[in-house]
């Protein structure tokens, strides 16, 4: 597993010549609804393993929740599933309200 800051994960979802990853958001509905990325793919981390079939083993996955912890390991159960391009998300969607797109509530 490899780890973004949320400055990485910005500049990659800003960079029109790289193809943008997907946004695994692992968090409750009602954290969702408060604060989320734009595009992500939501399921919540104890419904990741009923829902593994709905996700692409090569694809980018980039894993996020509030601070980080339940993303990576999530993260670390994708991997051990097979999936081979798994990032988490250093310090979750907290970090990146405070730190990139401060138009995102913090919680």
């Amino acid at each position: 597993m490899q780890h973004l800051t949320p400055r990485q994960l910005a500049d990659w979802l800003e960079d029109a010549t790289r193809k943008a990853p997907l946004l695994l958001d692992v968090r409750e509905a009602w954290e969702v609804a408060t604060a989320a990325l734009p595009g992500v793919l939501h399921i919540p981390m104890y419904d990741v393993p009923a829902r593994l079939s709905e996700l692409d083993s090569e694809a980018e996955i980039v894993c996020v929740c509030h601070h980080g912890m339940r993303s990576m390991q999530v993260a670390q159960f994708l991997e051990h599933h097979g999936c081979s391009q798994v990032f988490n998300l250093s310090g979750g969607m907290d970090a990146v309200s405070r730190s990139v797109y401060p138009h995102i509530p913090v919680y």
